[in-house]
């Protein structure tokens, strides 16, 4: 055997993952409930504005990257994207949505959309402290 980095987009790789994650979730009796997601935002020329992603899995929706152009920040692009999220796994058999973000980013704006803080964890520059937060929507 032989451990290596290797490039994630090695299909071999995707299929394991798949493969055993859902895998190991039937064994366990859990409902695995698997989907990736992508919402863009586009100006009428077709350039990205603005994009959220993640996955949903078992009971809950976990936010990965919400990414907003430097042009399009604080105008409401990054709301009217957390909301898009927010609408397509309401009442879809989700209960809550979840996300880290860090001090630099952006703790006080999922706030003001409803987040709750769960877990802070404390790093010596507070750019980088870790914030761990959480909506129930289902």
């Amino acid at each position: 055997m032989i451990i290596k980095r290797t490039d994630e987009a090695d299909s071999r790789i995707g299929r394991f993952i798949n493969e055993e994650f859902t895998s190991y979730a039937e064994d366990s009796d859990v409902k695995l409930n698997y989907e990736e997601f992508c919402f863009a935002a586009e100006d009428d020329d077709g350039a990205i504005l603005g994009v959220i992603t993640g996955r949903a899995y078992y009971n809950e929706v976990h936010i990965g990257d919400l990414i907003i152009h430097k042009s399009h920040r604080k105008c409401g692009l990054g709301s009217r994207l957390v909301t898009a999220v927010e609408e397509a796994y309401r009442n879809a058999g989700y209960e809550k949505i979840t996300l880290t973000t860090f001090g630099f980013q952006a703790p006080g704006f999922y706030k003001k959309l409803g987040y709750e803080v769960e877990f802070v964890r404390e790093d010596k520059d507070p750019k980088l402290t870790k914030y761990f937060l959480i909506k129930q929507i289902g």
